[in-house]
């Protein structure tokens, strides 16, 4: 992790502000706008653990809220932070459904589902940010017209001919979900019917994607005017996608480091911000979005470790007549539930 900082910091020197200035700016930041960059950055981890909850729900699996922001704050940290993360972190929220009650195939169904309405809302944010810049504004209608119509073709087909949707899809897509390495698409397939989603539940889970990274946008505005920038939303909106765009260029960067600070103060400067506050603005932005959020999450892994570690103590209590009680099977410890094999042959994840 530490190294790959220093590689990161070496790599991207020429195009990053003195630090001595970044730090002036910095400390001089408004109070108010930084409270600002805080709340919207819980609100948008708020949003996603929202979605997979919901998610949860339709299948029949009920979760407090502060438990589900336990699991998207520690895997998150170790997605972003391990090597391997996002399997490790893949790994773990499976098992932490399981734990909670899901079957194999719902918990498979929830991750894989939940990454695709958040592609989804991903996608509307962005085509609604070029409908904002004069230049690409009829490019972007037309997208998102076509996205709208697609989806609402789907949505009626999907109620009308159910069945004649799951024949053409086993057609087409049965020698893929019938490979080993396609697993996790099989076991959300043969799993969808466990997802009870009515069209209201799939309207705010699209509304929940969408918040989740206007919230984040929102954290990296509010930065801005915490230093004295005042670009656009919009303009704000295309440099985060852009700095996203260049984090993926090089995924072996933990979160992107030094490639989305980069990215993001060269973009804020190219809508006509000077140097060292569009630098600050994005400091005090990855301090909270990626520092922040991973030292949460760290905190919260420890957390939900520190309580399996107590359950073994749960499977020593005894009934009045002196017999033995196992643990419910949600208080399973962790390689328990994994080892439990799936329904059918479907791999679990």
């Amino acid at each position: 992790m530490f190294g790959a900082i220093g590689v990161s910091a070496w790599a991207f020197r020429d195009q990053l502000p003195d630090a001595g200035a970044l730090w002036d700016v910095a400390t001089g930041a408004a109070p108010g706008w930084l409270v600002v960059v805080v709340l919207t950055q819980l609100a948008s981890m708020t949003m996603f653990t929202r979605v997979q909850r919901r998610l949860l729900r339709a299948g029949g699996v009920r979760m407090s809220l502060p438990r589900a922001l336990q699991i998207t704050y520690a895997g998150n940290a170790l997605s972003t932070t391990l090597p391997v993360g996002p399997a490790v972190s893949v790994a773990f929220t499976f098992r932490r459904f399981r734990r909670a009650g899901a079957t194999p195939r719902l918990a498979t169904a929830v991750i894989v589902l939940g990454g695709v309405v958040m592609n989804l809302g991903y996608a509307v944010v962005g085509l609604t940010a070029l409908v904002a810049e004069p230049h690409s504004r009829s490019t972007a209608i037309t997208g998102l017209m076509a996205l709208a119509g697609a989806l609402c073709g789907v949505a009626l087909l999907w109620k009308w001919r159910r069945d004649a949707m799951n024949r053409l899809a086993l057609r087409v897509f049965g020698p893929l979900l019938r490979h080993r390495l396609a697993a996790p698409l099989t076991d959300m397939w043969q799993g969808r019917g466990a997802l009870r989603l009515r069209p209201l539940d799939w309207g705010v889970l699209g509304l929940m994607a969408v918040l989740n990274w206007s919230f984040d946008i929102l954290s990296l505005t509010a930065a801005a005017h915490a230093v004295g920038v005042h670009t656009p939303l919009y303009a704000v909106a295309l440099t985060y996608y852009a700095a996203q765009a260049a984090g993926s260029v090089v995924p072996l960067l933990p979160g992107g480091l030094g490639a989305i600070e980069a990215s993001l103060a060269a973009s804020l400067v190219a809508f006509g911000a000077q140097a060292v506050p569009a630098g600050a603005a994005v400091a005090l932005y990855r301090l909270a979005s990626f520092w922040g959020v991973i030292g949460v999450g760290w905190l919260a892994w420890l957390a939900i470790r520190l309580g399996d570690e107590d359950l073994p103590r749960l499977g020593a209590r005894t009934t009045p007549g002196g017999g033995a009680v196992s643990p419910p099977p949600a208080l399973l410890p962790v390689g328990a539930a994994s080892a439990v094999p799936a329904p059918d042959s479907a791999e679990s994840a």
